[in-house]
């Protein structure tokens, strides 16, 4: 077995505990039941959770997503906690992630947020993935922070790759990515993510119109489908018709994932999209997710695309996240 955690390891043993293994210097967990977090729910690049701990650490990084927009007013929480449970399955169950960051990426998959605002769900996950402390959580939106509220590359934050500020821009710069693996031999996978609103950006359709031509099918490309932005629904700001009729125009193979909020829903379907490569043509995920999912009154509105939440409002939220109390808590 290749498991690999921090040590000096602090274990919190509780009555779910079943077996705990210790092999040369290393550790690891085995659970029989629900609600166990190993260590200090950060899982390594060669770790794969179990569904529970994969629920759990999604629960856990939504309250990292209240917490980091309540601290400073400022922040977008509604998209980030929609693709809580994507950015979890992608990071922990479905990349093939190496040790460590560097920007080269040779050997490993790598993914390219293109819709940057959502940048709270993206750093609690590359920390509790182990990129970077969960401490430094702390720091977002703050002067001097690497934690910008828009990912930047300037200060060398690990995980992030691209600066994504400006929408429109991840799928060239995937596409780019992709075709650079395939010259220099590397059978590995570029995933990207989008926000539906943000396909009303003109560079996209260059972009998608190239990775067919060009037969780039190492790439997956995923639109976070939740039908609003900013200023509305995506219907009522500019309606785009068909998503999936427009990428199929384009020649590109197109899946969707009707429960994009469940996460076997999410590993299935992404499995699906994996197998699809390698075949002539990029592949496209539709995934049907719900803005603020997680926190009730986020929920079946656009209000929280670009809102922190005030105190009652965070207490109400973390009450719904409960996750142990919050012990985990950064």
């Amino acid at each position: 077995m290749n498991f690999k955690l921090k040590l000096p390891l602090k274990l919190s043993f509780v009555p779910e505990i079943a077996i705990v293994i210790e092999i040369a210097p290393k550790i690891i967990c085995l659970t029989a039941k629900k609600n166990y977090f190993c260590c200090s729910l950060t899982f390594t690049h060669k770790m794969k959770p179990n569904t529970q701990q994969l629920s759990d650490l999604t629960i856990q990084v939504r309250r990292d997503i209240l917490r980091m927009v309540h601290a400073v007013n400022s922040g977008h929480p509604g998209g980030s906690l929609g693709c809580t449970e994507f950015l979890v399955a992608l990071y922990q169950n479905l990349m093939d992630r190496k040790k460590g960051f560097d920007m080269d990426g040779i050997g490993e998959d790598l993914f390219f947020l293109s819709n940057g605002h959502i940048s709270p769900v993206f750093y609690s996950v590359l920390a509790r993935s182990g990129y970077f402390p969960i401490k430094e959580l702390a720091t977002f939106r703050l002067l001097n922070s690497r934690l910008q509220g828009h990912p930047t590359t300037h200060e060398g934050l690990p995980g992030v790759r691209m600066a994504s500020g400006s929408l429109g821009q991840g799928l060239s710069v995937g596409i780019g990515a992709a075709q650079a693996k395939k010259l220099n031999g590397d059978n590995h996978l570029i995933y990207t993510l989008h926000g539906d609103g943000e396909l009303q950006e003109g560079q996209n359709w260059e972009a998608i119109m190239y990775a067919s031509a060009k037969k780039v099918d190492n790439l997956i490309a995923t639109i976070d489908v939740n039908g609003k932005q900013i200023d509305g629904t995506t219907d009522e700001v500019l309606c785009m018709g068909s998503i999936r009729a427009k990428f199929e125009a384009f020649d590109w193979d197109v899946l969707e994932i009707t429960e994009g909020n469940n996460l076997e829903a999410i590993i299935a379907g992404m499995t699906d999209a994996k197998s699809r490569t390698g075949k002539g043509k990029p592949v496209c995920v539709l995934l049907h997710t719900e803005m603020g999912n997680g926190v009730d009154f986020m929920m079946n509105t656009h209000a929280w695309h670009g809102k922190a939440p005030n105190d009652a409002q965070l207490e109400n939220a973390l009450a719904q996240n409960y996750n142990r109390g919050g012990e985990q808590d950064y």
